[in-house]
């Protein structure tokens, strides 16, 4: 099984330099991080981890700028957001800040997504909560144009695109024209299930509870939408490993699992991942 790490760097943390450096030196397949443009002091939506919030909420470093760092000092390891806040995102931009990241890495790029739990940060980037899933499943097509399509174009309810042309394309082919692997963040349900069967990838189960359970309605969903469920990757998300975490995690066919690593300093983080890499090679 590959095991990947995801961090929340900060202003305070390891920087994405080092941290890039040993986890490729380790041998751990990928690295993900997560987005919050801002936290609103108004807690009206408490933090589903428990209040009060944790100070890395509050300081994440914008996930695309470091790993365009992590990328200049790397050669093989996997670089993905988990996750981007895609009602939050222009979709235009993102597509050309994603597609020029796999360009430039020779195709190294995941694309880990979710609506967003924050309602009022989602307000203050015009999005509510009642329309932040159409949003981002409108914002994803739109994107896939841009990265798939020589002249690419999409209009719906949320995002309006011209007849564009946009380079550079993704270096990866999915589902046979050019872009990256998408991956929706969330608790199983039939939207997010549907959502995923539509456009996605892959399923990022957060913590990785209840996956066995929940693995029969995303193949059903998939099968529903015309496609093979096999296509469809999940990556427990923010794992606290354990052997018999991992054994099973394969047991269910699932072929790499991401690890959670402290939102702290060098020294704290480098211990992490030595403590890790027992679990390499399983």
């Amino acid at each position: 099984m590959d095991l990947g790490v995801t961090i929340f760097l900060t202003d305070r943390t390891i920087d994405p330099v080092t941290l890039a450096r040993e986890v490729e030196d380790r041998g751990f397949s990928s690295i993900w991080l997560p987005e919050h443009t801002h936290i609103p002091t108004s807690r009206r939506t408490p933090a589903p981890m428990g209040e009060p919030i944790a100070e890395e909420y509050k300081r994440t470093l914008d996930p695309f700028v470091a790993l365009a760092m992590m990328a200049a000092v790397t050669d093989r390891v996997r670089l993905g957001t988990g996750i981007a806040l895609l009602a939050e995102r222009d979709p235009i931009v993102t597509a050309k800040e994603v597609a020029t990241l796999d360009h430039l890495t020779g195709g190294r790029i995941h694309l880990g997504i979710g609506y967003g739990w924050n309602i009022e940060e989602l307000e203050d980037h015009g999005v509510t909560k009642a329309d932040r899933r159409a949003v981002v499943r409108e914002r994803v097509l739109a994107m896939q144009a841009l990265w798939g399509d020589e002249v690419a174009a999409f209009r719906g309810d949320h995002v309006n695109l011209s007849p564009s042309w946009a380079w550079p394309k993704p270096v990866q082919q999915v589902r046979g024209r050019c872009g990256v692997p998408v991956l929706v963040g969330g608790a199983p349900g039939p939207t997010l299930f549907s959502h995923i069967a539509e456009f996605a990838d892959g399923w990022i189960p957060v913590g990785g509870a209840g996956v066995a359970d929940t693995l029969p309605q995303l193949r059903r969903a998939a099968e529903d939408a015309g496609r093979d469920p096999a296509d469809l990757t999940v990556v427990p998300f923010g794992t606290l490993p354990t052997a018999e975490k991992l054994d099973h995690y394969a047991s269910l066919g699932i072929t790499e699992t991401v690890l959670r690593i402290p939102s702290a300093g060098r020294d704290e983080v480098l211990a992490a991942l030595d403590q890790h890499t027992q679990f390499l090679g399983r």
